[in-house]
Protein backbone atom coordinates (compact mmCIF):
# COMPACT_ATOMS: atom_id res chain seq x y z
CA UNK A 1 0.00 0.00 0.00
CA UNK A 2 1.61 3.56 -1.22
CA UNK A 3 1.01 6.59 1.50
CA UNK A 4 -2.96 8.19 1.34
CA UNK A 5 -2.42 10.30 -1.64
CA UNK A 6 -0.06 8.96 -3.74
CA UNK A 7 0.31 10.21 -7.60
CA UNK A 8 1.27 7.04 -8.77
CA UNK A 9 -0.27 5.58 -11.80
CA UNK A 10 -1.10 8.55 -13.13
CA UNK A 11 -3.63 9.25 -9.99
CA UNK A 12 -3.16 13.41 -10.44
CA UNK A 13 -1.66 13.82 -6.92
CA UNK A 14 -3.50 17.66 -5.62
CA UNK A 15 -7.11 15.83 -6.61
CA UNK A 16 -7.42 12.69 -5.04
CA UNK A 17 -6.81 10.64 -1.80
CA UNK A 18 -6.06 7.14 -2.80
CA UNK A 19 -6.22 4.53 0.12
CA UNK A 20 -4.89 2.05 -1.78
CA UNK A 21 -2.66 1.22 -4.92
CA UNK A 22 -4.47 -1.26 -6.67
CA UNK A 23 -1.85 -1.90 -10.19
CA UNK A 24 -4.68 -3.56 -12.66
CA UNK A 25 -7.64 -2.18 -11.05
CA UNK A 26 -10.91 -3.90 -12.28
CA UNK A 27 -13.01 -0.77 -11.76
CA UNK A 28 -12.41 3.27 -11.32
CA UNK A 29 -14.73 4.42 -8.37
CA UNK A 30 -14.41 8.32 -7.56
CA UNK A 31 -16.11 9.57 -4.27
CA UNK A 32 -17.49 13.26 -4.39
CA UNK A 33 -17.80 14.79 -0.40
CA UNK A 34 -20.83 16.43 0.99
CA UNK A 35 -20.54 20.29 1.52
CA UNK A 36 -17.95 21.39 3.94
CA UNK A 37 -16.16 17.79 3.57
CA UNK A 38 -13.12 16.72 2.23
CA UNK A 39 -12.32 12.93 0.82
CA UNK A 40 -11.21 11.71 3.93
CA UNK A 41 -13.96 11.02 5.56
CA UNK A 42 -14.87 8.48 2.93
CA UNK A 43 -11.56 6.87 3.31
CA UNK A 44 -13.15 3.64 5.39
CA UNK A 45 -14.77 2.91 2.59
CA UNK A 46 -11.35 1.40 1.35
CA UNK A 47 -11.29 -1.85 3.76
CA UNK A 48 -15.06 -2.99 2.31
CA UNK A 49 -14.22 -2.45 -1.12
CA UNK A 50 -13.63 -5.65 -3.77
CA UNK A 51 -9.66 -5.87 -3.63
CA UNK A 52 -9.49 -4.83 -7.51
CA UNK A 53 -11.28 -1.33 -7.19
CA UNK A 54 -9.09 1.58 -7.38
CA UNK A 55 -10.85 3.90 -4.60
CA UNK A 56 -10.18 7.31 -5.28
CA UNK A 57 -11.44 10.24 -3.02
CA UNK A 58 -12.07 13.90 -4.63
CA UNK A 59 -11.00 16.64 -2.52
CA UNK A 60 -12.33 19.82 -3.78
CA UNK A 61 -10.82 22.97 -3.94
CA UNK A 62 -10.62 24.80 -0.34
CA UNK A 63 -10.26 21.36 1.71
CA UNK A 64 -8.37 18.53 2.19
CA UNK A 65 -5.20 18.42 -0.09
CA UNK A 66 -6.27 21.40 -1.99
CA UNK A 67 -6.90 23.34 1.23
CA UNK A 68 -4.92 26.19 -0.03
CA UNK A 69 -6.82 26.85 -3.02
CA UNK A 70 -9.86 29.29 -2.89
CA UNK A 71 -13.57 27.26 -2.88
CA UNK A 72 -15.47 27.35 -6.02
CA UNK A 73 -18.59 28.87 -5.62
CA UNK A 74 -20.08 28.71 -9.17
CA UNK A 75 -21.43 25.26 -9.74
CA UNK A 76 -20.33 25.18 -13.68
CA UNK A 77 -17.17 26.01 -13.09
CA UNK A 78 -17.02 22.96 -10.24
CA UNK A 79 -18.09 20.52 -12.30
CA UNK A 80 -15.48 21.51 -15.16
CA UNK A 81 -12.67 21.13 -13.03
CA UNK A 82 -13.51 18.04 -11.40
CA UNK A 83 -14.32 16.41 -15.19
CA UNK A 84 -10.48 17.63 -15.89
CA UNK A 85 -9.31 15.30 -12.80
CA UNK A 86 -11.18 12.51 -13.84
CA UNK A 87 -9.88 13.02 -17.59
CA UNK A 88 -6.41 12.70 -16.35
CA UNK A 89 -7.15 9.57 -14.68
CA UNK A 90 -6.96 8.19 -17.96
CA UNK A 91 -8.89 5.67 -20.34
CA UNK A 92 -8.87 1.78 -20.20
CA UNK A 93 -10.86 1.04 -16.98
CA UNK A 94 -14.40 1.23 -15.98
CA UNK A 95 -15.22 4.24 -14.38
CA UNK A 96 -18.52 4.36 -11.26
CA UNK A 97 -19.31 8.38 -9.77
CA UNK A 98 -20.96 8.54 -6.41
CA UNK A 99 -21.43 11.97 -4.12
CA UNK A 100 -23.48 12.68 -0.90
CA UNK A 101 -25.46 16.07 -1.06
CA UNK A 102 -23.60 18.46 -2.71
CA UNK A 103 -21.25 15.92 -3.82
CA UNK A 104 -24.08 13.84 -5.64
CA UNK A 105 -24.70 17.36 -8.24
CA UNK A 106 -21.34 17.36 -8.85
CA UNK A 107 -20.86 13.56 -9.11
CA UNK A 108 -24.08 13.41 -11.33
CA UNK A 109 -23.11 16.51 -13.45
CA UNK A 110 -19.70 15.31 -14.08
CA UNK A 111 -20.79 12.22 -15.40
CA UNK A 112 -23.07 13.86 -17.75
CA UNK A 113 -19.70 16.33 -18.89
CA UNK A 114 -17.54 13.10 -19.05
CA UNK A 115 -20.62 11.47 -21.32
CA UNK A 116 -20.59 14.23 -23.76
CA UNK A 117 -16.52 13.76 -23.83
CA UNK A 118 -16.81 10.04 -24.65
CA UNK A 119 -15.97 9.03 -21.26
CA UNK A 120 -19.06 8.21 -19.66
CA UNK A 121 -19.08 6.37 -16.45
CA UNK A 122 -20.62 2.67 -16.17
CA UNK A 123 -22.56 3.78 -12.88
CA UNK A 124 -23.45 6.93 -11.17
CA UNK A 125 -24.47 6.99 -6.76
CA UNK A 126 -26.09 10.12 -5.51
CA UNK A 127 -27.28 10.22 -1.76
CA UNK A 128 -29.20 12.55 0.01
CA UNK A 129 -29.62 14.92 -2.66
CA UNK A 130 -33.33 15.52 -4.36
CA UNK A 131 -33.57 15.38 -8.41
CA UNK A 132 -33.00 18.40 -10.61
CA UNK A 133 -36.40 20.38 -10.44
CA UNK A 134 -37.65 19.15 -7.31
CA UNK A 135 -37.00 21.81 -4.46
CA UNK A 136 -36.06 20.58 -0.75
CA UNK A 137 -39.16 20.66 1.43
CA UNK A 138 -37.58 22.73 4.07
CA UNK A 139 -34.60 25.28 3.37
CA UNK A 140 -32.68 24.44 6.40
CA UNK A 141 -29.19 25.31 4.53
CA UNK A 142 -28.83 29.09 3.58
CA UNK A 143 -25.68 30.72 2.85
CA UNK A 144 -26.70 34.16 4.15
CA UNK A 145 -27.76 32.75 7.82
CA UNK A 146 -25.59 33.63 10.60
CA UNK A 147 -22.59 31.62 11.75
CA UNK A 148 -24.86 30.43 14.91
CA UNK A 149 -27.98 29.56 13.16
CA UNK A 150 -26.05 27.45 10.14
CA UNK A 151 -23.71 25.76 13.29
CA UNK A 152 -27.09 24.97 14.66
CA UNK A 153 -28.90 23.58 11.37
CA UNK A 154 -25.83 21.97 10.79
CA UNK A 155 -25.63 19.73 13.91
CA UNK A 156 -29.35 18.84 13.92
CA UNK A 157 -28.76 17.63 10.43
CA UNK A 158 -25.22 15.38 12.00
CA UNK A 159 -22.80 17.63 9.60
CA UNK A 160 -20.82 19.37 12.22
CA UNK A 161 -17.57 17.62 13.01
CA UNK A 162 -17.13 16.64 16.40
CA UNK A 163 -16.01 19.32 19.13
CA UNK A 164 -15.43 21.68 16.61
CA UNK A 165 -16.72 24.57 18.86
CA UNK A 166 -13.62 24.07 20.62
CA UNK A 167 -11.74 25.22 17.79
CA UNK A 168 -12.88 28.59 17.24
CA UNK A 169 -10.31 29.29 14.13
CA UNK A 170 -11.37 25.88 12.59
CA UNK A 171 -15.38 26.69 13.21
CA UNK A 172 -14.95 29.84 11.53
CA UNK A 173 -13.29 28.60 8.46
CA UNK A 174 -15.47 25.62 8.08
CA UNK A 175 -18.44 27.22 8.20
CA UNK A 176 -16.89 29.12 5.46
CA UNK A 177 -16.26 26.18 3.69
CA UNK A 178 -19.91 25.18 4.09
CA UNK A 179 -21.26 28.70 2.78
CA UNK A 180 -19.17 28.75 -0.35
CA UNK A 181 -20.51 25.53 -1.53
CA UNK A 182 -24.07 26.40 -0.31
CA UNK A 183 -23.47 29.10 -2.46
CA UNK A 184 -22.69 26.52 -5.79
CA UNK A 185 -25.64 24.89 -5.04
CA UNK A 186 -27.25 27.83 -5.38
CA UNK A 187 -25.87 29.05 -8.87
CA UNK A 188 -27.13 25.46 -9.70
CA UNK A 189 -29.14 26.07 -13.10
CA UNK A 190 -29.44 22.75 -15.29
CA UNK A 191 -30.75 22.50 -19.12
CA UNK A 192 -34.36 20.48 -18.61
CA UNK A 193 -33.36 19.43 -22.03
CA UNK A 194 -30.23 18.53 -21.81
CA UNK A 195 -29.50 14.55 -22.49
CA UNK A 196 -29.71 11.71 -19.81
CA UNK A 197 -27.25 10.38 -18.77
CA UNK A 198 -26.26 6.56 -20.32
CA UNK A 199 -25.22 5.30 -17.22
CA UNK A 200 -27.07 2.84 -14.47
CA UNK A 201 -28.29 5.28 -11.64
CA UNK A 202 -28.79 4.34 -7.86
CA UNK A 203 -30.53 6.56 -5.52
CA UNK A 204 -29.43 6.26 -2.04
CA UNK A 205 -32.10 7.47 0.59
CA UNK A 206 -33.14 7.29 4.16
CA UNK A 207 -36.30 7.56 6.22
CA UNK A 208 -35.86 10.73 8.35
CA UNK A 209 -33.57 12.77 5.51
CA UNK A 210 -35.31 16.10 5.46
CA UNK A 211 -33.43 18.10 2.55
CA UNK A 212 -34.00 14.49 0.34
CA UNK A 213 -37.45 13.14 1.23
CA UNK A 214 -38.16 9.76 -0.21
CA UNK A 215 -41.03 10.80 -2.41
CA UNK A 216 -38.88 12.64 -4.08
CA UNK A 217 -36.89 9.65 -5.26
CA UNK A 218 -38.44 8.45 -8.63
CA UNK A 219 -37.79 12.02 -9.88
CA UNK A 220 -34.27 10.61 -10.07
CA UNK A 221 -35.73 8.27 -13.28
CA UNK A 222 -35.77 10.72 -15.92
CA UNK A 223 -31.76 11.92 -15.17
CA UNK A 224 -30.70 8.45 -16.79
CA UNK A 225 -31.56 6.12 -20.20
CA UNK A 226 -29.85 3.27 -18.07
CA UNK A 227 -30.55 1.14 -15.43
CA UNK A 228 -32.53 3.16 -12.47
CA UNK A 229 -32.26 1.68 -9.09
CA UNK A 230 -33.12 2.95 -5.30
CA UNK A 231 -32.14 1.94 -2.04
CA UNK A 232 -33.56 2.81 1.19
CA UNK A 233 -32.06 3.01 4.40
CA UNK A 234 -33.08 4.23 7.93
CA UNK A 235 -32.04 7.65 9.26
CA UNK A 236 -31.35 11.52 8.66
CA UNK A 237 -29.11 13.19 6.10
CA UNK A 238 -26.02 11.60 7.21
CA UNK A 239 -27.14 7.95 8.42
CA UNK A 240 -24.36 6.27 6.74
CA UNK A 241 -21.16 7.41 8.62
CA UNK A 242 -19.80 5.92 11.75
CA UNK A 243 -20.52 2.28 12.52
CA UNK A 244 -23.24 2.03 9.79
CA UNK A 245 -20.66 3.16 6.86
CA UNK A 246 -19.40 -0.64 6.25
CA UNK A 247 -23.04 -1.64 5.78
CA UNK A 248 -23.44 1.15 3.65
CA UNK A 249 -20.49 0.57 1.54
CA UNK A 250 -21.42 -3.31 1.13
CA UNK A 251 -24.78 -2.10 -0.63
CA UNK A 252 -23.17 0.67 -2.53
CA UNK A 253 -20.55 -2.42 -4.12
CA UNK A 254 -23.50 -4.65 -4.81
CA UNK A 255 -24.80 -1.78 -6.63
CA UNK A 256 -21.58 -1.14 -8.54
CA UNK A 257 -21.29 -4.82 -9.23
CA UNK A 258 -24.71 -5.20 -10.58
CA UNK A 259 -23.82 -3.36 -13.06
CA UNK A 260 -21.15 -4.75 -13.88
CA UNK A 261 -22.37 -7.94 -14.41
CA UNK A 262 -25.16 -6.30 -16.62
CA UNK A 263 -22.43 -4.95 -18.82
CA UNK A 264 -20.76 -8.07 -18.89
CA UNK A 265 -21.97 -9.39 -22.23
CA UNK A 266 -21.50 -5.82 -24.30
CA UNK A 267 -18.85 -6.52 -27.59
CA UNK A 268 -21.32 -9.87 -28.21
CA UNK A 269 -25.25 -9.41 -27.03
CA UNK A 270 -27.16 -5.87 -27.07
CA UNK A 271 -27.44 -5.17 -22.85
CA UNK A 272 -30.57 -5.91 -21.24
CA UNK A 273 -33.68 -3.14 -21.73
CA UNK A 274 -33.97 -0.75 -18.83
CA UNK A 275 -35.92 -1.71 -15.94
CA UNK A 276 -36.72 -0.10 -12.06
CA UNK A 277 -35.20 -1.88 -9.23
CA UNK A 278 -36.51 -1.08 -5.99
CA UNK A 279 -34.40 -3.88 -4.36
Amino acid sequence: MTPTGSGTAGIPAEAFIRPRTVTAPELRLVVVPHAGGSGGVYHPMHRVLPPGWDLLLLDLPGRGKRFAQAPVTDMAELVARVTDDVMALGEGVPLALFGHSLGAVIASETARSLQARGRAPVWVGVSGRQATGIQPAVRLLDPSLSDTELARRLTRLGGMPDRIDELPEFRHRFLRLIRSDLRALDSYRPDPDRTPLSADLTVFASTDDVLAPVPGVPAWSRETSGEFRRRLFQGGHFHFLGDTFPAFTEVLAAEITQTLARLAPIGTEAAPPRRESTA
